[in-house]
């Protein structure tokens, strides 16, 4: 491997080191993510199939729940994004969120395949420099 070839493996290196980094990043928000909408899909399914006057349990985020009574009221407000929430039957809001935690799996899927194959990738590339260096201390004569 030439001079030139290894300052450009160096710099691929750190390209995949980056990636490796964002796409980590990406992922744990992804799973935060799934993690918030399927902890709303279970509150909203406790709140529908309970009968009025039964006190349920609804998370309030951070690991935490709020035991309250269920009144006559059915009606969910579900957030849409972009800090938009609408007002939706129970079984509207759970179709809803089962629509959204199907798009986030995927997405956190396809993440996770992505930085499986950037770790691969970067594997690959600091085995190749690591043999070149080791190649060159041998050349050299240095142990």
């Amino acid at each position: 491997m030439e001079d030139n070839e290894l300052r450009q493996a160096l710099a691929l290196m750190d390209a995949y080191k980056d990636r490796v980094e964002a796409m980590s990043r990406q992922v744990q928000v992804l799973r935060v993510s799934l993690d918030e909408v399927t902890m709303a899909l279970e509150a909203v399914k406790a709140f529908k199939d309970a009968k009025e006057g039964d006190e349920i349990m609804v998370p309030v985020g951070a690991s935490s729940f709020i035991p309250v009574k269920v009144t006559g009221n059915r009606t969910v407000i579900t957030g849409i994004g972009s800090g938009i929430s609408i007002q939706k039957t129970a079984d509207e809001s759970i179709e809803y969120l089962e629509s959204n935690s199907a798009e986030i799996a995927e997405a956190l899927k396809k993440s996770v395949e992505a930085l499986n194959e950037s770790q691969q990738n970067l594997a690959a590339m600091n085995e190749a420099v690591q043999q070149e260096y080791a190649a060159r201390r041998q050349s050299m004569g240095v142990q």
